[in-house]
């Protein structure tokens, strides 16, 4: 890191000089607790143990005290404790603490969440549960952000909380050593434009924790108890009944006051040189405190009053302050700052061997899980709100299915928590997190049927995803609904019982499908149809067994597909690899395929007619489990002592081939001689001509999925893809499917395979100078690229360590599940794969949805389109109960009305969502002027357009957020060439990489 330090140093010679006013250092102490939404601990668990006495001994001590302090940040624990808990008087005593700012809310989300393996949809999903419930209940907008766990920050994350009407954003997990450089340069805090596309007119004033990070400092001289701390640590699962809990700091006593507040100048002093200003941010909390809140204020308030005694002595003045008292000190000096660019703060390591990249992969089942959830969650939002408008139809109980809703928006909100998602929680945490989501959906799959499907026994089993095998009764329909804007090709998957079907459209017409032996139920058959659906909209099927075609009849039998065998290669080096090639051919690619290994060989792809060598396999990184042996990987880290090693020694291939599709099946077998597979990988090309673009998608992508595990343990598995694109081992991998970065290879001392790995949310590709290799994927991996035109996807962890806190935590990650995740391949010129990306992201990630049974009624409503540049990424009926004059819901509040209110169900919330960057495509990189009257005729006629917030609880056209004075900065490509202008009516210009956040109402009938 040499070169980054002297990079650092320059830019510090070449900053404005400090902002220095004469007089003593301020400190702003702001008293906060961590309170993880799971982690080690279920919800439940930690509610009974400690955080619900947070909340009421916080207010209980901020009540008796004027100038004591607190931030409250995530929502999850705070909601139950204000629903469950708080009694009328705190409630009363709450709303006035907010009301003199003694209390303040930051962040506000649902929970702190994770920004290297989340999608951006849900980090806006949680984000809005929070600011929702805050602003019904209380009228107030969270201003300020303090994402001080996650590890590792995205540059999705400015840009967002910009959106949301943030003034400042802060942070804490970055790499030790750019963190060390940085606070020698003092350049901890800056202006961040996170977006190439938007730049400045969604960028964040960014404040980066020094190494103490969130919590305070421990270690005071005098004492061998941990200092500031004096309600010690929470105990598990009881309470101590005597209230003495372990490791609680000594009280302050006139005997050792001077030396804890030498201890806290001395502290205040060196912090204060890692900043320009003579303002310092000093957090005065950590993981699960305050529990305790009176001994917590007992202490420091004295401390407090000793050290401003003796400012003038000390040269340092202390005040409880919370997030909106330290920016607004800082946002008061006008001091100019540096920007820095679109780059993230990705992968994160906190030491040289501690690399902060294996939770990229970490419970790959618990990611997967979340990513269909989040999906189901979209779905039912869409399909609830096009049976409410333009009228509902049928005895649906709208409470009922707004209750299914919210259960379903709670539990993917929760599991986007940075201890979560990531895989780094503890068995009962995760299977907390599996319940809830597993129960969530299932509200929502009844809710899904009672709306779609007739007859009276609707419910979840008669509701299959597309992607799931769903098995339905002997000859029977199927209702498939299209949850995207665009008119989507594609071809769904159902298992039946029967070898021979015959498929008809609700027009009677015959339907191009295929069956085939299933590969994941006995006796069952794949049944394939080629499908096409408008957007936001349905179409019915109806299938029946028959004998077969006749000869002479046009009876619209499925194709039968044939399959065809091939033995077992082992794997040696041959110098006859590649003579015996076998062709798998769609209308863009030809897949050529080695018999004398039964691998992968290469891929000529039809729109430049080039031919890229392609080799696809599995290999094993051997983790230590031995602390005494050297470094460890665990949930969080990934620390291999050498490269990876083949974990296949045979391989056995079958191709099923048919009209509609086909499959190539390999299996790897870790020994010639297994009967069972470990590994194996089914790849898909569709036989469908690319005559529109929704048809060039489908044609245009290799589907795979891979079978996993159960891993021996200790073995961190990858899936290697080498090709001859000439990449310089750069890897481009996105930030939360919003955005690409630029990925290349660095060397590092320690630790350098594991530092060059990067977290894939949805998309990542290497490219040459003609052409990309694009994977997309359903949920998240670790990806990196070791070498040059190599890609590589850990999909599988099993890790044990006799690590102490690993075991004490039971944070090991023993997992032996079997995996089956799924990645889209796309390979072609560089242009028309830029253009076929994030559609292709979104069509995986959002595949139509079928239920079993006849459809309800008739389902004429006009299609949803838009154009195919933008992305319908939210139209739901949040059924939120403030009013969205801000004066007007303020005035219900002070007046006590807002619990008389009902939620109301006719405001619609739209988000539309720009895909492309400035300048990355020549047409779709446009802005796009859209006509919400016309692309909403389907529900209604729209009366009325408000533009809002990113979690809507602010009108834009009222919104002000500080601006900061910025260094100038030479402009590179990119930016929106004009800024956002608030929507006076239905008609809307989206810009590049704009999300834009409505409230439609239409027109009552």
């Amino acid at each position: 890191m040499g070169p980054l330090r002297w990079l650092l140093a320059l830019l510090a010679l070449l900053r404005p000089q400090g902002v220095r006013p004469a007089g003593p250092i301020r400190a702003f102490v702001v008293p906060h607790s961590h309170m993880d939404v799971g982690w080690v601990y279920t919800v439940q668990e930690s509610m009974h143990a400690y955080a619900a006495n947070v909340y009421t001994s916080v207010v209980e001590e901020l009540i008796r005290r004027p100038q004591r302090r607190f931030i409250a940040v995530e929502q999850e624990f705070f909601r139950l404790w204000w629903s469950s808990v708080a009694s009328d008087k705190q409630k009363r005593q709450v709303r006035e603490l907010l009301d003199t700012g003694r209390l303040e809310f930051v962040l506000g989300g649902q929970v702190m969440h994770d920004e290297a393996v989340t999608h951006v949809d849900d980090q806006i999903l949680q984000l809005t549960e929070g600011h929702g419930f805050l602003y019904e209940t209380f009228g107030i907008r969270p201003r300020f952000s303090w994402h001080v766990d996650p590890f590792g920050a995205s540059a999705t994350t400015p840009t967002l909380f910009a959106l949301a009407g943030f003034d400042a954003h802060l942070i804490s997990r970055i790499d030790y050593d750019l963190k060390e450089a940085m606070q020698e340069a003092q350049e901890l805090q800056f202006v961040w434009q996170g977006s190439p596309s938007l730049a400045e007119q969604q960028e964040s004033f960014t404040h980066i924790m020094d190494q103490y990070s969130y919590c305070t400092p421990a270690h005071i001289p005098f004492s061998n108890r941990s200092g500031f701390y004096w309600n010690g640590v929470a105990v598990f699962p009881e309470p101590p009944p005597d209230g003495v809990y372990p490791n609680m700091s000594e009280p302050v006593t006139p005997v050792n006051i001077d030396l804890y507040a030498e201890a806290l100048v001395a502290n205040v002093r060196q912090r204060a040189a890692w900043f320009r200003t003579p303002y310092v941010l000093w957090p005065w909390g950590c993981d699960k405190q305050f529990f305790n809140a009176s001994v917590q204020f007992t202490n420091m308030d004295p401390l407090l009053d000793h050290v401003n005694s003796r400012t003038a002595e000390l040269g340092v003045s202390m005040q409880y302050a919370t997030l909106a008292d330290y920016f607004g000190a800082l946002h008061a000096l006008n001091a100019t700052w540096g920007v820095r660019g679109h780059q993230d703060f990705l992968p994160y390591s906190s030491g040289p061997f501690q690399a902060w990249t294996g939770f990229y992969t970490s419970r790959s089942v618990l990611k997967g899980l979340a990513r269909r959830a989040s999906a189901l969650l979209h779905i039912g939002e869409s399909m609830f709100t096009r049976h409410v408008w333009p009228a509902p139809r049928g005895a649906l109980d709208l409470a009922w299915a707004l209750q299914q809703l919210r259960q379903l928006r709670w539990a993917v909100s929760e599991v986007q928590h940075h201890d979560a998602i990531t895989g780094t929680e503890s068995p009962k945490v995760r299977d907390m997190y599996k319940e809830h989501l597993v129960t969530g959906m299932l509200g929502v799959w009844k809710l899904m049927a009672t709306i779609v499907l007739a007859g009276p026994e609707v419910g979840e089993k008669r509701a299959a995803p597309a992607a799931d095998s769903g098995v339905g009764p002997e000859g029977h329909s199927a209702v498939v609904y299209n949850p995207l804007a665009w008119t989507v090709t594609t071809i769904i998957t159902l298992t039946v019982s029967f070898p021979r079907v015959c498929i008809t459209d609700e027009s009677g017409h015959p339907v191009p499908a295929q069956i085939q032996n299933s590969t994941s139920t006995p006796s069952r058959y794949d049944l394939h149809i080629l499908t096409t659906i408008p957007g936001l909209s349905y179409r019915h099927y109806s299938i029946t067994p028959t004998a077969g075609a006749q000869e002479g009849t046009q009876e619209p039998a499925a194709a039968v597909a044939s399959t065809i065998q091939f033995g077992r290669r082992p794997r040696r080096r041959s110098s006859r690899r590649g003579r015996r090639l076998v062709p798998v051919v769609n209308h863009c690619y030809t897949v050529l395929l080695d018999r004398d290994t039964n691998l992968m060989h290469s891929i000529r792809e039809s729109w430049s007619n080039r031919t890229v060598h392609v080799t696809q396999e599995f290999l094993e990184y051997h983790a230590n489990g031995d602390v005494k042996q050297g470094p460890i990987s665990d949930n969080y880290l990934f620390a291999p002592h050498e490269a990876a090693v083949p974990a296949w020694g045979a391989v056995g291939m079958e191709i099923v081939a048919g009209k509609l599709l086909t499959e190539v099946r390999q299996y790897f077998y870790r020994d010639p001689a297994d009967k069972e597979h470990m590994y194996a990988i089914h790849s898909r090309l569709a036989h469908v001509p690319p005559r529109s673009s929704e048809g060039e998608l489908l044609c245009g992508r290799i589907e795979q999925e891979y079978r996993v595990g159960p891993l021996e343990l200790n073995r961190e598995a990858v899936l290697r893809t080498s090709t001859d694109l000439d990449s310089q081992q750069v890897i481009h991998t996105d930030n939360n499917g919003y955005q690409m970065q630029r990925r290349p290879h660095l060397v590092h001392t320690y630790n350098n395979i594991a530092r060059n790995y990067y977290p894939m949310v949805q998309a990542a590709f290497i490219k040459d100078h003609r052409s990309r290799l694009v994977l997309l994927s359903e949920r998240a991996h670790g990806i990196s690229s070791q070498d040059n035109g190599q890609v590589e996807v850990m999909l599988h962890r099993r890790l044990w360590n006799n690590l102490q806190w690993d075991l004490g935590y039971n944070l090991t990650l023993n997992d032996t599940s079997v995996v089956r995740p799924v990645l889209w391949l796309l390979l072609g010129p560089q242009a028309v794969m830029a253009a076929l990306r994030p559609r292709g992201g979104l069509a995986l990630q959002h595949r139509p949805v079928v239920l079993y049974g006849e459809l309800a009624g008739p389902r004429q409503q006009a299609a949803v389109t838009l154009p195919p540049s933008l992305h319908l990424q939210t139209l739901s009926i949040p059924g939120w109960k403030y009013s969205s004059n801000h004066t007007e819901h303020l005035q219900s509040l002070q007046e006590g009305r807002q619990g008389e209110v009902e939620a109301n169900l006719r405001r619609v919330l739209l988000r539309l969502h720009h895909l492309y960057e400035a300048g990355e495509d020549p047409l779709l990189s446009q802005p796009v002027t859209v006509d919400l009257q016309a692309v909403l005729q389907g529900l209604g006629t729209v009366v009325a357009v408000e533009e809002r917030s990113l979690t809507g609880t602010s009108d834009v056209r009222t919104l002000r957020r500080w601006s900061w004075r910025k260094r100038i900065r030479r402009h590179h490509g990119g930016g929106s060439s004009s800024p956002p202008r608030p929507s006076e009516g239905p008609t809307v210009t989206v810009h590049p990489k704009e999300i834009r956040t409505f409230f439609i109402h239409f027109r009552e009938k």
